[in-house]
């Protein structure tokens, strides 16, 4: 397995940017590639993403140097397994909520003996072709991220980022905002706390934060705040930033309809 350069580049302290890949077309992921992203999440959580797909966006990307994530759909042993055979460098796990959810996610993540997973790595190891090699990284080179978007996860965050092999907390906003009684609040005051209680605990455990964020301004502020994993958008968002520039242009004026103030 080639050795993982996000993690390398994240243990360094820099922060790292990619986006959400929800559209099932390779086109979206070619495009994108040409863009400065260092890794695109297929998101199979809240997308209509297949296995089956994910593992064709991923081909499209293997002549780039953009690192393939999976988000799977939930915490699945048989959901990470095959995200990761099929050639994921790193799964996102969502509603990790407590200690025994995050041993899990890395059990899930890792062959014996430090882990259950199968041995059955496909596109992971070239087909057989580098079998060897990639049985003997895995363990150490795949990115383990877990998603913080509970109430609950808050209270257990010391004893979830304390588990040997978690690498992001990730900070999904808006379902964290719902959970704390403020949805799509994000500077109400337990949200901000929230968030500052989240990189202390990342610091103090030697785990990276992670956040969505939507504008420039937002992702320069997450960054100083310390967050180092960010993702940037999504493929949609994307589409539909340019399309109402581009009318709001040709009209003179906002598309009925669409928001046209940054996000």
């Amino acid at each position: 397995m080639i050795r993982n350069k996000l993690k390398e580049k994240l243990k360094k302290g820099h922060y790292s940017i990619g986006t959400w890949v929800t559209i099932g077309h390779p086109d979206v992921c070619e495009i994108l590639s040409n863009f400065p992203l260092e890794w695109m999440i297929f998101d199979t959580e809240h997308s209509p993403l297949s296995i089956e797909t994910v593992q064709c966006l991923m081909q499209v990307l293997s002549g780039s140097a953009v690192l393939p994530i999976v988000r799977v759909g939930l915490n699945d042993q048989v959901m990470i397994k095959r995200a990761l055979d099929i050639g994921a460098c790193g799964v996102l796990v969502p509603l990790v909520s407590n200690e025994k959810d995050a041993v899990e996610a890395v059990r899930a993540c890792r062959y014996p003996p430090q882990g259950i997973r199968g041995c059955g790595p496909r596109r992971a190891s070239k087909y057989g072709l580098c079998f060897d090699e990639y049985i003997d990284t895995a363990n150490t080179e795949i990115l383990i991220g877990i998603q913080v978007e509970t109430r609950e996860a808050l209270d257990n965050l010391n004893a979830i980022l304390s588990v040997e092999g978690i690498d992001i907390a990730f900070v999904g906003p808006m379902d964290l905002s719902i959970s704390l009684g403020c949805p799509n609040q994000f500077t109400h005051p337990d949200f901000k706390s929230a968030l500052q209680k989240i990189v202390e605990s990342c610091k103090k455990h030697n785990v990276y934060a992670g956040i969505h964020v939507a504008s420039a301004k937002d992702l320069k502020n997450r960054v100083s705040q310390g967050f180092q994993f960010l993702t940037f958008l999504s493929d949609y968002d994307f589409l539909i930033r340019g399309c109402r520039g581009a009318f709001n242009k040709v009209t003179g004026r906002c598309v009925e309809g669409v928001d046209c103030e940054s996000r």
